[in-house]
């Protein structure tokens, strides 16, 4: 064989190709493909220089040819016999040999012997290769045979569970068949007795008028001893008999005969007892809330439920017992049973229990502001809260121990400042969207030396989206790294300009270390509550928000109020939410007991009935009974609110209700893993506004979701979509359990093609991707062939071979594809389930990096309706 190419080459001494080649190039042969063929000169050159490299060169020490060249002169003398006259000749002899090195030799001879070896072996590797191709078309047939057979049993199961709801749907028609003959029977029976009844009392009239007729009868007979008494008059003193004393009053009864053998005749009455059968049917007077339940309805209208559903059923509504339908359809049925609707609103019975609070009749005089501290994380909101409240209760001022309640106030030479402890903006969030408008101003905290991170750009969202006045606190100022002038820069960028700039947001630069700027920001705080006005009322009955609430085990439900309006007495009745009760203590900040609060004063009750939610609005009812009816009015509205949810606008809902008449806002919160992606999304969703749907942007991100996103969903009845980003394990749970709806996706035109054909009503089968297995990336390896080896621990489900996988950083997707290889040990393996420990290899991708996570995900087709 005259040569060899790179690549067996490569493969003949161990090395990978790239390094064999960039040998090639030091050593001076150009190469420009694995597949180039080289020469017995070229790989003695090759050696010759791996041997100079590692100090053993060829052309000097230890030659592998070596030439001898000799030469001999001689002289050659011509004598006289010649026929010429004495001459001599020079005669010159030259030799050369050539001496190969014998390791050179023998070098030559296994490298052919190699190469021959390493064409058997690639001959061998295209039989396994053939080999291995057959087998995957095998299985590849088999997959589909199998995928065949798949769809035939769903076909099979679909027609099966299409023959049982038939049959369910004939069983229902049944049985309300069945009720519906059983209910006339019970009125046919019923009509029967009322008619026993009618002709059993005529039958007795009867006897009684044929007992008349003999006893007029028997009058008729000549008595003369009767006659005689009747005759003569009563004598002296004498009484009457009891008969005459009876016949006035009486008037049916006398009594004839003498002594005891005096019969008593029973004259016929005219009174007729006896059950008569309405003739019209009774009206009666229905209250109808904004929801009711079926069976809730069917009480009130004193009918069984499934007379409601059949109802329905007529009007072209199907629901079920313990659906909940709006007034509008409630009102309908009620009517249509022969019944007045009379219209409730939620807001009656509040009004008729707590009356009308008129608020020009009770003085109000300034009030603390509230203020809440928010800002990313390690910027120093808690440090600076720790500063000042130790600096003020070390100065011998009003001020309290968060540990207690979780809000005090400071007392300054300009006023009183009520801070809330909470922990950043989604507290903030989770209490607006349940109603609570608390903080009068808003404290964002801004690390110097970091500038403006994303927990920044979002608690600048929700103040706004609140409508609430911000400060910012340019925190850290004593590190030598400060730039202040970078965060004045980067919060104008997000439409926060500083008053310098002609803005109207506070920028106060602060140290929570040294306190420097600390009593500057307290009176930009007093400043910003001057200019507000904040005013309450100090008289009269007390009303505010629950801002935190537990179960104590010694003394019961403990709930942290801030009072707003009027001053909070102990001993008062108190309702918060469906809670209620009489304030049996009542603590301050400190621990200390009072026994009242006044407005903007934070305090700690107890004696309610249970632990209300926080954010729940509570007020001082005049009498106990009261608030029982009030918190069962509540309870009962909480739950038909819970059940309405459950058919709470959607994504695939949009087109429902515009077609319903109802104002079609589209109100969406969008995370995204880059700037780009967002803005871009942004600007394509909103341009999808048209006539009868408004779609808006409620609030854009970048990273992933977390709690402080789901809370400004539910607040704002918004859908959250997440481009390329996931949501952390508590912002799942809270989507979860209130049900917000929200949508992965990972291509910007499917969300542009989703929202589109929600609006338009034209939902085509939806593929949704399940998530199956979450794997956590614990330690890297280096595979010569595959490259990086992920050492995993599945902490979520299952990581299946076959399926395509996500890798997340910090929650944000970084790359998309499929399993190279899957190993348990040293085995291949097919599964790997929860809680066991696996090597995953990322096919063509080799940037894997400790604290990553694998997400193994599954895309399923989905039928949509509408």
């Amino acid at each position: 064989m005259s040569g060899i190419t790179v690549k067996n080459l490569a493969e003949v001494v161990g090395i990978p190709i790239d390094r064999l080649m960039l040998q090639l190039n030091d050593a001076g042969i150009s190469v420009n493909s694995a597949d180039e063929t080289l020469t017995e000169e070229q790989k003695v050159i090759l050696l010759g220089h791996l041997r100079a490299r590692h100090g053993k060169p060829d052309d000097e020490s230890s030659p592998s040819r070596v030439t001898l060249k000799r030469k001999s002169v001689s002289k050659l003398k011509l004598g006289p016999g010649s026929g010429k006259s004495d001459k001599t000749v020079n005669i010159e002899i030259r030799k050369k040999k050539t001496y190969v090195k014998r390791s050179e030799v023998e070098t030559s001879e296994s490298l052919d012997e190699k190469v021959q070896a390493q064409n058997a072996l690639e001959q061998q590797r295209i039989e396994i290769e053939a080999e291995e191709q057959a087998r995957l078309e095998k299985e590849q047939l088999r997959a589909k045979e199998q995928e065949l057979e798949n769809e035939r049993i769903q076909a099979e199961e679909k027609i099966k569970k299409e023959a049982e709801e038939h049959q369910l749907h004939l069983a229902s028609q049944a049985h309300l068949k069945h009720e519906e003959d059983k209910r006339r029977q019970e009125m046919l029976k019923q009509k029967a007795d009322q008619e026993r009844l009618v002709e059993q009392e005529e039958a007795k009239r009867k006897l009684e008028q044929e007992k008349a007729k003999d006893i007029e009868s028997k009058k008729n007979e000549p008595v003369d001893n009767v006659d005689r008494k009747k005759s003569q008059p009563p004598r002296m003193g004498a009484k009457k008999p009891a008969a005459a004393k009876r016949g006035k009053a009486g008037g049916n009864k006398r009594q004839k005969g003498p002594g005891k053998n005096r019969q008593q005749v029973v004259t016929p009455s005219t009174n007729q007892h006896g059950f008569e059968k309405p003739t019209t049917p009774v009206a009666k007077e229905i209250a109808i809330p904004e929801h009711i339940i079926v069976s809730e309805l069917a009480q009130r209208l004193s009918i069984k439920a499934a007379d409601v559903i059949k109802q329905m059923m007529k009007l072209g509504t199907m629901a079920t017992i313990n659906q909940s339908i709006d007034q509008d359809t409630a009102v309908i049925i009620v009517e249509e049973l022969g019944h007045k609707a009379i219209l409730q609103n939620e807001d009656d019975i509040e009004n008729s229990v707590l009356g009308l609070d008129v608020e020009e009749l009770r003085e109000s005089h300034a009030r603390a502001p509230i203020v809440t501290i928010m800002g990313h994380v390690d910027h120093g909101k808690t440090s600076l809260l720790d500063y000042i409240r130790e600096s003020r209760v070390a100065d011998g001022e009003a001020g309290g121990i968060t540990q207690h309640i979780g809000a005090y106030q400071v007392v300054t030479d300009h006023g009183a400042v009520t801070f809330l402890d909470t922990p950043g903006h989604a507290a903030f969030t989770a209490m607006r969207a349940r109603g609570a408008q608390v903080t009068d101003v808003v404290i964002i905290v801004v690390a110097a030396d970091d500038g403006v991170m994303p927990q920044t750009k979002e608690a600048v969202e929700h103040a706004k989206a609140a409508d609430v006045p911000i400060i910012i606190a340019i925190n850290k100022m004593d590190k030598p790294t400060a730039d202040p002038q970078r965060v004045m820069q980067e919060l104008a960028t997000i439409d926060v300009v500083p008053e310098e700039w002609g803005g109207t947001v506070q920028f106060i630069q602060v140290s929570a270390k040294t306190g420097e700027g600390v009593n500057d920001l307290i009176e930009a705080l007093i400043l910003q509550s001057e200019i507000l006005e904040l005013t309450a009322p100090v008289e009269g009955i007390a009303s505010g928000f629950a801002i935190e609430a537990r179960l104590d085990k010694g003394r019961g439900p403990v709930a942290t109020v801030l009072v707003q309006k009027g001053t909070l007495e102990k001993g008062q009745i108190v309702l918060c939410g469906s809670e209620y009760g009489r304030i049996r203590n009542m603590h301050d900040e400190s621990g200390k007991t009072i026994k009242t609060a006044g407005p903007s004063v934070p305090v700690e009750i107890v004696g309610l009935s249970g632990a209300p939610t926080a954010g729940e609005h509570f007020v001082v009812v005049s009498n106990e009974k009261s608030a029982r009816e009030l918190s069962e009015h509540r309870s009962e509205k909480l739950k038909s609110n819970k059940l309405a949810a459950q058919q709470a606008a959607k994504l695939d809902e949009v087109f429902s209700r515009m077609t319903a008449g109802d104002t079609a806002t589209l109100n969406l919160v969008v995370k995204a893993d880059v700037h780009g992606s967002l803005e871009a999304l942004k600007e394509s969703l909103t341009k999808l506004t048209n006539d009868e749907v408004k779609v808006k942007v409620v609030y854009g991100g970048v990273g992933g979701i977390n709690e402080g996103d789901a809370n400004l969903a539910l607040a704002s009845d918004a859908i959250i979509i997440g481009f390329n980003v996931r949501a952390d394990a508590t912002a799942r749970k809270l989507i979860v359990d209130k049900g917000i709806d929200l949508h992965y996706y990972s291509i910007i035109y499917d969300v542009i093609d989703e929202v589109k054909k929600s609006i338009s009503g034209l939902l085509s089968p939806e593929i949704k991707e399940q998530i199956v297995g979450i794997a956590e990336v614990r330690d890297i390896f280096r595979s010569p062939k595959l490259g990086a080896i992920a050492g995993c621990m599945v902490i979520e489900g299952f990581v299946r071979r076959n399926l395509p996988i996500r890798v997340l950083r910090d929650n944000i997707v970084i790359y998309e594809g499929q399993l190279e290889s899957l190993r348990r040990f040293k085995d291949d393996i097919q599964e790997v389930k929860s809680g066991m420990e696996c090597g995953i290899g990322v096919k063509n991708y080799n940037d894997i990096k400790n604290k990553d996570y694998i997400e193994v995900f599954e895309r399923i087709e989905v039928r949509r309706e509408i």
